[in-house]
């Protein structure tokens, strides 16, 4: 059974699981569905061509589904899509995708962390397990693979990809792509090492976290250009997940990848 407070706003055309709780000055608007378990709390706003997996939470004053903040969006029908278990914090904005992108769609994974003031442009895709920490800002169309993390106060350039077990430290500018399972931080954003903690936590065997810096020694550290890097490190690294992870992320990326630290710190 549902608990909608009587001071909430829920469209007869949107479509509720059970076991919903809507609070007071909550908005629900048209053509939007909700899962089992959903908890919206005062002050959220459910926008249009909204759909919500199960067990999410959304907090006061966030806004999802609001139309894209692009001049080339001409009132088309787009939609943004939650996963499931998502937890989406204190005015965050998520907008919905764009036709002129050929994807109509912004996506969020299941189990992701959405934190207070993050925005999440038209297009993008947010996968599974991720964390976006408070003032994270994301650009249309960009990319955060699964399991990544972006510290506090992070912008992202249009486009940009974030790769799997990614981590990016707080305050910093992406506008080159973050390959999968590594440190960036520094400005320019650069390669810091590779996430060992984390990949560690998440259950990565030291073989797999050894061999993935020794990927990334290659790529940064033996004074070959990224095509050159690429080539020997297919021929020389044994066939794995995480080496075919890396090769096909820098095969695809079309802004270039993160470049090694320029200088030591002082």
């Amino acid at each position: 059974m549902n608990k909608i407070h009587p001071l909430a706003t829920v469209s007869p055309l949107a479509k509720l699981g059970d076991n919903i709780e809507i609070g007071p000055y909550v908005f629900v608007d048209d053509n939007v569905e909700i899962g089992d378990g959903c908890k919206l709390l005062p002050h959220a706003v459910i926008f249009s061509y909204v759909k919500m997996g199960c067990d999410c939470t959304i907090f006061p004053g966030a806004v999802v589904g609001a139309v894209p903040q692009d001049l080339k969006y001409e009132g088309e029908v787009t939609w943004v899509e939650i996963g499931d278990r998502v937890t989406i914090r204190e005015c965050a904005t998520i907008n919905r995708g764009t036709k002129a992108s050929g994807k109509f769609l912004t996506k969020v994974g299941s189990d992701t962390l959405i934190m207070s003031y993050v925005h999440i442009a038209h297009d993008c895709e947010i996968g599974n397990h991720c964390i976006l920490v408070s003032h994270v800002a994301l650009a249309g169309e960009t990319e955060v693979a699964d399991w990544a993390i972006l510290g506090g106060g992070t912008l992202a350039h249009q486009f940009s990809h974030i790769g799997t077990h990614a981590m990016v430290g707080a305050g910093f500018k992406i506008v080159k792509d973050i390959p999968p399972y590594v440190l960036a931080g520094r400005e320019p954003v650069c390669f810091e090492g590779v996430n060992r903690v984390g990949l560690s936590r998440r259950g990565f065997t030291e073989e797999q976290i050894n061999q993935i810096k020794d990927i990334y020694d290659a790529l940064y550290f033996q004074g070959m250009n990224v095509s050159d890097a690429v080539a020997h490190i297919e021929a020389n690294f044994p066939q794995t997940e995480e080496r075919d992870t890396i090769l096909s992320f820098i095969r695809a990326s079309k802004r270039g990848i993160i470049s090694r630290p320029r200088a030591p710190r002082k």
